[in-house]
């Protein structure tokens, strides 16, 4: 069992917290709790994250009852499955599109050809959106992907760039500094303003990146 912990992130605002590694469990709960606790009296947001769930508040709330709440539903073990909806999203793979696919190779001990394979062979889940609107933290990386971020961020990271950050893959709804190493690159826009949502993607949905083109 993992061990929790409940922060006071300022005057309204509580933060439930989950000891790592993270994995879908841990986020299905989370989920549950979101839901649960948005119907709680006084909550006005209620924001999942990695391994965690932040709730904020007005007047009406009382803090340490939230806070029971809190322990009282990951006691639970409550848990909401993905949504099952599938994003497939094109990606063009190395060269000027994916700069650092060969350092990628090169840590992992495989080709460039099959660090694409394996990556787009894999399969992705939502955990949560945050850093930049739409920008999705994605569980599922293949183990052996798993690298870690360049030693000097970049200043600007293109919109639309697919990364390897650790153990965990993304993209770049927009330009933006980043340390990520950067394999790829999707056209398929993560957020619009004006669309309805804005956000491509939620948390919950599946993704599977399809290799466009691959220059290795």
């Amino acid at each position: 069992m993992p061990h929790c912990a409940i922060h006071r992130l300022a005057e309204r605002a509580l933060q439930y917290s989950i000891a790592p590694p993270a994995s879908l469990e841990v986020q299905q709960r989370i989920w549950a709790m979101a839901d649960r606790a948005a119907g709680w009296r006084g909550v006005t947001d209620v924001v999942p994250g990695m391994n965690n769930l932040t709730l904020l508040f007005d007047g009406s709330a009382d803090a340490d009852a939230l806070a029971h709440n809190l322990r009282l539903a990951w006691a639970s073990g409550e848990k909401r499955e993905a949504s099952g909806r599938l994003v497939e999203i094109p990606v063009r793979y190395g060269g000027d599109y994916g700069p650092d696919l060969n350092a990628v190779a090169a840590h992992t001990g495989l080709s460039p050809r099959e660090v694409v394979r394996r990556h787009s062979e894999g399969s992705y889940v939502v955990y949560f959106l945050g850093f930049q609107p739409g920008f999705a933290y994605m569980g599922g990386l293949p183990h052996e992907l798993a690298t870690p971020r360049r030693a000097e961020p970049r200043m600007v990271v293109p919109a639309g760039s697919v990364g390897i950050g650790g153990e965990q893959t993304g993209i770049y709804p927009a330009a933006a500094p980043g340390g990520w190493q950067l394999i790829g690159l999707a056209s398929t826009p993560l957020f619009v303003p004006d669309r309805d949502p804005p956000s491509l993607l939620a948390a919950g949905d599946t993704v599977r990146f399809v290799a466009e083109e691959i220059h290795a």
